[in-house]
């Protein structure tokens, strides 16, 4: 028997390798005045001279302000898709994400709201940051429908996927609302683990007599 070995994946050449460094740093820099002093009162030309690098660098990596505080935003709006197109054979699309919403919640996912106190607390003192977080999980959501869609062979902006994302979505939206808020409370993240893993079973289990067997892989 033959075997082929893997071909090893091309480490990232220096420019890249830089400009991955600096796009880090500026993110980093950014993260840390927000922290320190408020989304809202923190400005580009602030976060440019912490980082030594040019206002055009911090725009050129970041386009908007928001991206510099939501920067795992990509991550988040295709986390829901994604779980149902990576669904097990025999696994319903509310099966894949009671799952995979299980186990980041074991996980303290910064993705599922896991973000920290100060996070938290920045993205609550920020109505710039809390408007962006709602257009996120409404893309998110999108996202999910059309997923749902191809999953089911039915065209994408037909009503049942739309209509089953936007139950799912909901789902995933308030438990996300809820960690942030237990977070706020004062909890650690293995309190909230334990009482969010709890009330996601009640939540998704409302679903259960409507979704229970939708797209299933």
């Amino acid at each position: 028997m033959t075997t082929h070995a893997t071909a090893p994946v091309p480490a990232p050449g220096l420019r890249e390798s830089k400009k991955q460094e600096t796009r880090q740093l500026i993110s980093d820099v950014a993260t840390g005045l927000f922290l320190t002093q408020g989304f809202e009162r923190t400005t580009i030309a602030e976060i440019a001279a912490a980082a030594r690098v040019a206002k055009k660098t911090v725009t050129n990596y970041f386009p908007h302000k928001e991206d510099l505080a939501l920067d795992h935003q990509d991550a988040f709006t295709g986390s829901l898709a994604a779980t149902v197109t990576g669904r097990g054979s025999g696994e319903s699309a509310l099966a894949a994400l009671r799952r995979a919403f299980a186990d980041a919640a074991a996980d303290a996912d910064p993705v599922a709201g896991f973000s920290g106190p100060g996070f938290a607390r920045m993205i609550d003192d920020s109505p710039t940051l809390s408007a962006r977080l709602r257009d996120l999980h409404d893309l998110r959501e999108t996202a999910l429908a059309d997923a749902l869609a191809d999953a089911t062979g039915t065209p994408r902006g037909d009503i049942t996927p739309r209509a089953a994302a936007a139950l799912l979505g909901a789902v995933h939206r308030t438990l996300f609302q809820r960690i942030q808020e237990l977070t706020l409370a004062g909890q650690d993240n293995a309190r909230i683990s334990a009482t969010v893993a709890a009330e996601a079973d009640t939540a998704f289990g409302l679903l259960e007599p409507s979704l229970a067997d939708y797209a299933t892989a």
